[in-house]
């Protein structure tokens, strides 16, 4: 940038004309090469202020990134280990929960197995009821059958005690 590309005087006010700088000369052109001018040390200065103002945003920028990066990253963990907890406590249940599945399948493996023992005692016991009953059927009936024997037996004695003393 030149010294004169950037018109200091406000927008709409028209140059006057002889109204020169005293360090210009006739052309618009400096008097002395070497010696500083004002507006460009203006302009390197305002230049420095404006870059150290941006430095300055980009640092308060990074500054909040890296602050929201972190509350992010607290507030993700904080979430997770929540989560976790939660996630932690489910898988103990299951585990507990599949614990006394097992046991109850045991559990109920040995009742079905007494169970079917119970079964075959009572079907032994009334097999033998059965029987009994069978020998207290036959019992009677050879009971019945000595009754009728004996009672013959008397009529045959006391008929043949009758006819003997004649």
């Amino acid at each position: 940038m030149t010294p004169r590309s950037r018109d200091p005087r406000p927008a709409g006010a028209k140059a006057r004309s002889g109204s020169r700088s005293p360090r210009e000369g006739g052309r618009g052109e400096p008097r002395c090469a070497h010696t500083p001018q004002p507006g460009s040390t203006m302009l390197s200065r305002l230049l420095k202020e404006h870059q150290a103002k941006q430095n300055e945003r980009k640092e308060l920028q990074e500054k909040r990134r890296q602050e929201a990066i972190t509350a992010a990253t607290c507030l993700t963990e904080a979430l997770v280990d929540h989560l976790n907890v939660g996630v932690a406590q489910a898988y103990m249940n299951q585990r507990k929960l599949d614990h006394e599945v097992k046991t109850l399948q045991v559990q109920a493996a040995q009742f079905a197995k007494q169970t079917g023992q119970w079964i075959g005692m009572v079907e032994n016991f009334n097999q033998a009821l059965k029987e009994i009953g069978d020998v207290e059927n036959w019992a009677r009936s050879i009971e019945l059958d000595m009754r009728t024997i004996a009672t013959a037996l008397e009529y045959v004695y006391k008929g043949q005690l009758q006819s003997a003393p004649s």
